[in-house]
Protein backbone atom coordinates (compact mmCIF):
# COMPACT_ATOMS: atom_id res chain seq x y z
CA UNK A 1 0.00 0.00 0.00
CA UNK A 2 1.17 3.52 -1.02
CA UNK A 3 2.07 5.81 2.10
CA UNK A 4 1.47 9.84 1.91
CA UNK A 5 5.09 10.93 1.37
CA UNK A 6 6.44 13.88 3.75
CA UNK A 7 8.22 16.87 2.85
CA UNK A 8 5.66 18.37 0.12
CA UNK A 9 4.89 21.52 0.89
CA UNK A 10 6.73 22.76 -2.77
CA UNK A 11 5.16 20.36 -4.54
CA UNK A 12 1.47 21.44 -2.72
CA UNK A 13 2.25 24.83 -3.53
CA UNK A 14 2.64 23.91 -7.13
CA UNK A 15 -0.18 21.97 -7.31
CA UNK A 16 -2.39 24.56 -5.84
CA UNK A 17 -0.91 26.89 -8.39
CA UNK A 18 -1.98 24.98 -10.79
CA UNK A 19 -5.92 24.63 -9.77
CA UNK A 20 -5.71 28.36 -9.87
CA UNK A 21 -3.86 28.86 -12.88
CA UNK A 22 -5.80 26.91 -15.70
CA UNK A 23 -8.45 25.70 -17.39
CA UNK A 24 -9.67 22.24 -16.02
CA UNK A 25 -8.46 20.06 -18.01
CA UNK A 26 -6.27 22.20 -20.41
CA UNK A 27 -2.63 22.19 -20.52
CA UNK A 28 -0.61 24.76 -19.71
CA UNK A 29 0.05 27.63 -22.22
CA UNK A 30 4.00 27.58 -22.19
CA UNK A 31 4.56 24.40 -19.97
CA UNK A 32 3.33 20.72 -20.10
CA UNK A 33 0.87 20.63 -17.56
CA UNK A 34 -2.54 19.73 -16.96
CA UNK A 35 -5.22 18.76 -14.26
CA UNK A 36 -8.15 16.90 -14.20
CA UNK A 37 -11.78 18.75 -13.90
CA UNK A 38 -14.22 17.90 -11.42
CA UNK A 39 -15.86 14.91 -13.56
CA UNK A 40 -14.78 11.15 -14.21
CA UNK A 41 -13.05 12.22 -17.83
CA UNK A 42 -14.04 9.10 -19.68
CA UNK A 43 -11.30 5.79 -20.50
CA UNK A 44 -11.28 4.27 -24.15
CA UNK A 45 -9.08 1.19 -24.77
CA UNK A 46 -9.19 -0.72 -27.62
CA UNK A 47 -7.69 -4.00 -27.91
CA UNK A 48 -6.34 -4.65 -31.30
CA UNK A 49 -3.38 -6.48 -33.25
CA UNK A 50 -1.91 -5.59 -37.04
CA UNK A 51 -2.21 -9.57 -37.32
CA UNK A 52 -5.96 -9.17 -37.23
CA UNK A 53 -8.01 -8.93 -40.03
CA UNK A 54 -10.95 -7.30 -38.08
CA UNK A 55 -8.82 -4.35 -36.58
CA UNK A 56 -8.51 -1.85 -39.00
CA UNK A 57 -12.14 -0.84 -38.63
CA UNK A 58 -11.62 -0.39 -34.73
CA UNK A 59 -8.41 1.16 -35.36
CA UNK A 60 -10.20 3.94 -37.87
CA UNK A 61 -12.95 4.43 -35.04
CA UNK A 62 -9.91 5.21 -32.57
CA UNK A 63 -8.44 7.75 -34.87
CA UNK A 64 -11.59 9.38 -35.48
CA UNK A 65 -12.09 10.36 -31.57
CA UNK A 66 -10.94 13.89 -30.78
CA UNK A 67 -8.15 14.47 -28.50
CA UNK A 68 -6.73 17.76 -28.37
CA UNK A 69 -6.96 18.15 -24.93
CA UNK A 70 -10.10 19.77 -23.75
CA UNK A 71 -12.20 19.29 -20.58
CA UNK A 72 -14.22 16.11 -21.15
CA UNK A 73 -12.07 14.19 -24.04
CA UNK A 74 -11.57 10.85 -23.30
CA UNK A 75 -8.39 9.50 -22.75
CA UNK A 76 -7.59 6.91 -25.26
CA UNK A 77 -5.40 4.00 -25.47
CA UNK A 78 -4.77 1.26 -28.47
CA UNK A 79 -2.85 -1.90 -26.34
CA UNK A 80 -1.30 -4.11 -29.35
CA UNK A 81 -1.57 -7.91 -28.21
CA UNK A 82 0.43 -10.50 -29.76
CA UNK A 83 -1.71 -13.47 -29.61
CA UNK A 84 -2.24 -12.93 -33.59
CA UNK A 85 1.11 -12.96 -33.99
CA UNK A 86 1.04 -16.92 -35.04
CA UNK A 87 -0.61 -16.34 -38.25
CA UNK A 88 2.52 -15.17 -39.36
CA UNK A 89 2.77 -10.97 -38.49
CA UNK A 90 4.59 -9.82 -35.84
CA UNK A 91 2.74 -6.43 -34.55
CA UNK A 92 5.45 -4.55 -33.25
CA UNK A 93 3.75 -2.33 -30.78
CA UNK A 94 2.38 -5.92 -29.00
CA UNK A 95 3.60 -6.54 -25.72
CA UNK A 96 2.84 -9.12 -22.93
CA UNK A 97 1.67 -6.65 -20.06
CA UNK A 98 -1.29 -5.72 -22.46
CA UNK A 99 -2.43 -9.14 -23.12
CA UNK A 100 -2.48 -9.58 -19.20
CA UNK A 101 -4.59 -5.92 -18.71
CA UNK A 102 -7.03 -7.12 -21.13
CA UNK A 103 -7.50 -10.59 -18.94
CA UNK A 104 -8.23 -9.14 -15.91
CA UNK A 105 -10.66 -6.80 -17.67
CA UNK A 106 -12.17 -9.76 -18.98
CA UNK A 107 -12.37 -10.97 -15.49
CA UNK A 108 -13.92 -8.12 -14.17
CA UNK A 109 -16.71 -8.01 -16.77
CA UNK A 110 -17.59 -11.56 -16.23
CA UNK A 111 -15.98 -12.46 -20.22
CA UNK A 112 -14.71 -15.78 -20.34
CA UNK A 113 -12.56 -14.85 -23.43
CA UNK A 114 -10.48 -12.19 -24.64
CA UNK A 115 -10.87 -11.12 -28.15
CA UNK A 116 -9.98 -8.43 -30.92
CA UNK A 117 -11.31 -6.16 -31.49
CA UNK A 118 -12.60 -4.99 -27.97
CA UNK A 119 -13.39 -1.46 -26.56
CA UNK A 120 -13.88 -1.17 -23.01
CA UNK A 121 -15.13 2.41 -21.90
CA UNK A 122 -14.16 2.80 -18.28
CA UNK A 123 -12.80 -0.62 -17.97
CA UNK A 124 -16.54 -1.96 -19.22
CA UNK A 125 -16.51 -3.82 -22.45
CA UNK A 126 -18.55 -1.24 -24.89
CA UNK A 127 -19.54 -2.57 -28.24
CA UNK A 128 -21.49 0.42 -28.97
CA UNK A 129 -18.60 1.92 -31.03
CA UNK A 130 -19.51 -0.61 -33.94
CA UNK A 131 -22.77 1.82 -34.29
CA UNK A 132 -21.85 4.19 -36.74
CA UNK A 133 -21.58 8.20 -34.55
CA UNK A 134 -22.32 6.57 -31.46
CA UNK A 135 -20.50 9.20 -29.37
CA UNK A 136 -18.49 8.45 -26.41
CA UNK A 137 -20.73 9.12 -23.39
CA UNK A 138 -20.01 12.83 -21.87
CA UNK A 139 -18.41 12.64 -18.51
CA UNK A 140 -21.27 13.50 -15.93
CA UNK A 141 -20.32 11.27 -12.64
CA UNK A 142 -18.46 13.49 -10.23
CA UNK A 143 -14.86 12.26 -9.63
CA UNK A 144 -14.01 10.87 -6.61
CA UNK A 145 -9.95 11.84 -7.62
CA UNK A 146 -8.10 15.07 -8.57
CA UNK A 147 -4.91 14.92 -10.52
CA UNK A 148 -2.49 17.52 -11.43
CA UNK A 149 0.58 16.43 -13.64
CA UNK A 150 3.46 18.41 -15.31
CA UNK A 151 6.91 17.31 -16.51
CA UNK A 152 9.60 18.09 -13.98
CA UNK A 153 12.62 17.39 -16.11
CA UNK A 154 13.37 15.98 -19.91
CA UNK A 155 11.47 12.36 -19.71
CA UNK A 156 10.11 12.36 -16.35
CA UNK A 157 6.41 13.67 -15.33
CA UNK A 158 5.48 14.17 -12.01
CA UNK A 159 1.62 13.74 -10.66
CA UNK A 160 -0.05 14.97 -7.83
CA UNK A 161 -3.22 13.00 -6.86
CA UNK A 162 -5.54 13.89 -4.22
CA UNK A 163 -8.80 11.62 -3.24
CA UNK A 164 -12.02 12.47 -2.74
CA UNK A 165 -15.07 11.92 -0.75
CA UNK A 166 -16.38 8.78 -2.38
CA UNK A 167 -13.26 7.07 -2.91
CA UNK A 168 -12.88 3.37 -2.32
CA UNK A 169 -10.83 2.62 0.47
CA UNK A 170 -8.08 1.28 -1.88
CA UNK A 171 -7.24 3.21 -5.08
CA UNK A 172 -4.56 1.86 -7.87
CA UNK A 173 -2.84 3.67 -10.63
CA UNK A 174 -1.17 3.00 -14.11
CA UNK A 175 0.32 5.22 -16.75
CA UNK A 176 0.42 4.81 -20.43
CA UNK A 177 2.89 6.99 -23.28
CA UNK A 178 0.66 6.98 -26.14
CA UNK A 179 1.71 8.17 -30.24
CA UNK A 180 0.20 8.74 -33.15
CA UNK A 181 0.28 9.03 -36.86
CA UNK A 182 2.56 5.21 -37.13
CA UNK A 183 2.25 3.60 -40.43
CA UNK A 184 3.00 -0.05 -41.47
CA UNK A 185 3.47 -1.96 -44.74
CA UNK A 186 1.97 -5.08 -43.36
CA UNK A 187 3.88 -7.78 -45.41
CA UNK A 188 1.94 -11.50 -44.18
CA UNK A 189 -1.42 -13.08 -42.03
CA UNK A 190 -4.24 -11.91 -42.17
CA UNK A 191 -3.71 -8.26 -43.22
CA UNK A 192 -1.22 -9.03 -45.84
CA UNK A 193 -0.46 -6.54 -48.03
CA UNK A 194 -2.58 -3.42 -46.21
CA UNK A 195 -0.46 -0.10 -45.47
CA UNK A 196 -2.00 0.55 -41.36
CA UNK A 197 -2.09 3.38 -39.66
CA UNK A 198 -2.08 3.29 -35.70
CA UNK A 199 -2.71 6.14 -33.17
CA UNK A 200 -2.93 6.41 -29.54
CA UNK A 201 -0.44 3.30 -29.56
CA UNK A 202 0.21 2.02 -26.14
CA UNK A 203 3.89 2.59 -26.34
CA UNK A 204 4.87 2.45 -22.52
CA UNK A 205 2.29 0.97 -19.74
CA UNK A 206 3.31 1.04 -16.40
CA UNK A 207 0.94 -0.16 -13.71
CA UNK A 208 2.02 1.95 -9.80
CA UNK A 209 0.42 -0.45 -7.33
CA UNK A 210 -2.75 0.24 -4.58
CA UNK A 211 -2.69 2.66 -1.95
CA UNK A 212 -4.66 3.13 0.14
CA UNK A 213 -7.27 6.07 0.57
CA UNK A 214 -6.58 9.10 3.00
CA UNK A 215 -8.96 11.74 1.96
CA UNK A 216 -7.10 15.25 0.71
CA UNK A 217 -3.97 13.88 1.46
CA UNK A 218 -1.22 14.36 -1.37
CA UNK A 219 0.27 11.20 -3.15
CA UNK A 220 3.04 11.75 -5.57
CA UNK A 221 3.24 9.26 -8.65
CA UNK A 222 6.30 9.44 -10.87
CA UNK A 223 6.91 8.63 -14.16
CA UNK A 224 10.01 7.88 -16.60
CA UNK A 225 9.01 8.27 -20.25
CA UNK A 226 10.40 6.21 -23.15
CA UNK A 227 11.95 8.85 -25.69
CA UNK A 228 9.96 10.96 -27.36
CA UNK A 229 10.05 10.75 -31.36
CA UNK A 230 9.44 13.72 -33.54
CA UNK A 231 7.22 12.56 -36.34
CA UNK A 232 4.85 11.05 -33.47
CA UNK A 233 3.14 13.07 -31.73
CA UNK A 234 3.00 12.06 -27.94
CA UNK A 235 0.30 11.78 -24.91
CA UNK A 236 1.15 11.05 -21.36
CA UNK A 237 -1.63 9.80 -19.34
CA UNK A 238 -2.57 8.92 -16.06
CA UNK A 239 -5.62 6.61 -14.85
CA UNK A 240 -6.61 5.97 -11.48
CA UNK A 241 -9.14 2.65 -10.86
CA UNK A 242 -10.78 0.93 -8.25
CA UNK A 243 -8.90 -2.32 -8.04
CA UNK A 244 -11.92 -4.32 -7.37
CA UNK A 245 -13.20 -3.72 -10.69
CA UNK A 246 -11.47 -1.49 -12.54
CA UNK A 247 -13.87 1.59 -12.62
CA UNK A 248 -12.40 4.75 -13.54
CA UNK A 249 -11.89 7.10 -10.56
CA UNK A 250 -10.30 9.87 -12.51
CA UNK A 251 -8.09 10.21 -15.38
CA UNK A 252 -6.08 12.71 -17.15
CA UNK A 253 -4.29 12.72 -20.62
CA UNK A 254 -1.29 15.60 -21.11
CA UNK A 255 0.19 15.90 -24.23
CA UNK A 256 3.47 16.44 -24.27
Amino acid sequence: MGKRKAGLDTTIAWATAIICAVVSGTALAGSCSAHSGATVTPVVELYTSQGCSSCPPADRWLSSLPSSGKTGEPVIQAFHVAYWDYIGWVDRFAAPAHTQRQRQLAAWNGLRNIYTPQVLLNAQDWRQWRQSGEPIPAPIDAASGRIAVRQREDGVFEASVTMLAGAPAVWAAYWTVTEDAHRTAVGAGENAGEQLRNDHVVRQYVPVGDYRTQLDQLQILVLHAVAATAAHARTINLVLFDPRNGHTLQALAVHC
